[in-house]
């Protein structure tokens, strides 16, 4: 199948040669999954799909144009050919677009153990997702479901450059969840668990995943609001990746071209505590975002973008590494329908050396955050408030729920007072351990 894939490729970009492109590449993705529901102990969707797109990239001088189709006949792949040429003669110049030199692509690539080869089942997904619904009904106190899902999924990647670049890679998924309430008329409220891997095996067994979820939904009821203050606020595991997903937005190249980060004066400083590392690792066996090299064929490997506290360089692609007068440090991400861009991979901050139970046992009064809502993040100033609910810490533990509240500071703060616990795990691909932030300012009642 991957010969196949690349043989495509380059038939297509021998295609755009003959229509007037000076330079070309071309990226398939093939996929197929399958979904399942189920609520209230019958089964609410059984979902498979199968698809594959292929998109065409051309360069004429320093313009380029970028086309899709799901079509991959001769005749269709020929149109497409002659529909990027046109396109790419009228478009202005982009003085920073362009191929890789062929001196910079990757020579050699790394096996990832990143696609499970075990394809698996609808009645074995239904199963899955019905067993953890049952779970978490079971849990005492919860009144009602908003179902649980299992899915699992493959897909098939190929890339193919004239600058030589050709290569082809597996990934594979698989997850389960529960969501379920809890309450009356008097309050509701509601809360979930789930869990996600490459290797299906690597999952946690669905009725874990269903009595967490109901016991995380029961334990939030009577919920309290809090008086406005500045105290300690601890992020859960679950949340806690947030505020790498924000790091990562400061720190992409694109951002720092267009000067609207707010870490853009900021390489080379401390803005971490001292210890802290950051890490990127595209390489990460069974990784939930673990690639072989980028969507540039530029060969990537683990980065360390904080560095005892100091941050030390950008997440590039060809286009802002050229931009800043860089080199591309091979975080190239691509579909089949635009150009590419600079994104992370398997990023996660490395785990301090306190448990979570230390990590709030000084803490007098102090909020422990389960769930943020909303986005009142400013990319730009690194302005952060959004809405949370959790837990009120009293004396070193955690006790009754709160809700309706707000959480705010700077990014720049947030990220130069923190405390990190041990008990890091890896959950989406952004991943951080629970993180204790000194004086954030909570308001509420």
């Amino acid at each position: 199948m991957s010969d196949k894939l690349l043989s495509t490729l380059e038939s297509l970009l021998s295609k755009a040669k003959k229509a007037g492109a000076e330079a070309a590449d071309a990226v398939v993705v093939e996929g197929t999954s399958l979904s399942v529901a189920f609520r209230l102990g019958q089964p609410e969707k059984v979902e498979r799909s199968e698809g594959g797109d292929i998109g065409l990239r051309v360069f004429i001088g320093k313009r380029q144009a970028i086309v899709s189709s799901a079509d991959r006949s001769e005749g269709a792949l020929s149109e497409l050919a002659e529909r990027a040429v046109a396109m790419a003669r009228e478009v202005p110049e982009d003085p920073y677009c362009g191929l890789a030199d062929p001196a910079q692509i990757a020579k050699s690539l790394p096996k990832l153990d990143s696609c499970d080869p075990a394809e698996l089942s609808a009645p074995t997904l239904v199963d899955w997702a019905r067993r953890a619904e049952d779970a978490a009904r079971a849990v005492q106190g919860v009144t009602n479901s908003e179902g649980a899902e299992a899915s699992w999924g493959k897909s098939r990647v190929a890339l193919a450059a004239s600058n030589g670049f050709s290569h082809s890679y597996e990934v594979s998924s698989s997850s389960v969840s529960a969501s379920v309430l809890a309450g009356g008329s008097d309050g509701m409220e509601r809360d979930y668990d789930y869990s996600s891997a490459v290797y299906a095996a690597d999952l946690r067994t669905p009725e874990d995943i269903g009595r967490s979820a109901g016991e995380r939904t029961v334990r939030r009821l009577n919920a309290r609001k809090m008086p406005t203050g500045k105290l300690p606020v601890v992020f859960d595991p679950r949340v806690s990746g947030g505020l790498l997903g924000h790091l990562a937005g400061a720190i992409n190249g694109s951002s720092i071209a267009r000067g609207t980060s707010f870490l853009k004066d900021k390489l080379g400083q401390q803005i971490f505590p001292k210890g802290f590392n950051v890490i990127d690792d595209p390489h990460r066996q069974r990784g939930l975002r673990s690639k072989p090299c980028d969507g540039e064929g530029i060969a990537n490997k683990r980065r360390a973008f904080i560095e005892d506290g100091v941050l030390t360089g950008w997440t590039l692609d060809l286009r802002s590494a050229r931009q800043l007068g860089l080199e591309s440090t091979g975080h190239a991400a691509r579909g089949t329908g635009g150009p590419p861009s600079p994104s992370i991979t398997n990023f996660y901050l490395e785990p301090g050396a306190v448990s979570p139970a230390e990590l709030i046992a000084d803490i007098k009064e102090g909020f422990y955050v389960v769930e943020l809502i909303g986005m009142g993040v400013n990319g730009v100033t690194g302005d952060y408030s959004r809405g949370a609910a959790g837990y009120w810490i009293e004396n070193g533990q955690i006790t009754f729920p709160v809700n309706e509240m707000t959480v705010a500071s700077n990014l720049k703060d947030i990220f130069l007072n923190l405390t990190a616990a041990d008990d890091l795990v890896f959950r989406t691909g952004v991943d951080a351990p629970t993180l204790r932030i000194e004086g954030m300012t909570i308001a509420g009642a």
